[in-house]
């Protein structure tokens, strides 16, 4: 695909009145592939006697291969602990190391459609690289909790599979890939597992 860059602006539905409720959705263009959508939390992906215990993220677009995943609720957005990925249809798996210290250490490892990803978390809370041999696409928010902006950029062979999974990323609670958000988030997310 070469280098380019996207934006994806942030807007609200209607008819949820609550936050907890209040439904999310970044869309934009990515030059070449059109359309594209991240929806959090997108409710067709949890039955309705499970949304009080699990959250939905999903990715769909123009030519982007549908991404989606579900997991525990934190902040809106599900978290990655017992998290479920699918990329274009197919289950993915991941995998981190809680006890690492530095920002590569903690980064998932994604194994998707045959391929095999890095996600970290880049120099803030708000900056993070999907990675894998010979491609690259880094994600840019414009705030950490309700970005107004999600901005990509496009680098080496990476193609729609690449794009799907980076801005699905951006929908996940991802806080815990370094070692300063795991331990800022950690009192939460202990309280939220007591409740």
């Amino acid at each position: 695909m070469g280098a380019s860059s996207f934006e994806l602006r942030h807007r609200y539905s209607t008819g949820h009145a609550s936050p907890r409720e209040r439904i999310s959705f970044w869309g934009g263009e990515v030059s070449g592939l059109g359309a594209v959508e991240l929806v959090v939390p997108a409710l067709e992906l949890v039955h309705v006697q499970d949304r009080t215990t699990h959250i939905g993220a999903l990715v769909t677009g123009d030519s982007i291969p549908p991404s989606s995943f579900v997991g525990w609720p934190y902040s809106g957005r599900p978290r990655l602990a017992r998290g479920k990925l699918r990329v274009a249809g197919r289950d993915a798996a991941f995998s981190r190391k809680s006890w690492g210290t530095g920002k590569e250490e903690r980064g998932l490892r994604i194994w998707a459609v045959g391929r095999e990803y890095t996600y970290v978390e880049k120099q803030d809370k708000r900056h993070h690289a999907l990675m894998r041999d010979e491609a690259r696409v880094d994600m840019e928010r414009s705030s950490w909790r309700d970005p107004n902006v999600i901005s990509g950029s496009v680098q080496g062979a990476a193609d729609s599979v690449d794009i799907s999974i980076a801005i699905l990323f951006e929908g996940v609670y991802a806080r815990n890939l370094s070692l300063r958000g795991a331990l800022v988030s950690a009192p939460g997310r202990f309280m939220d597992r007591l409740s």
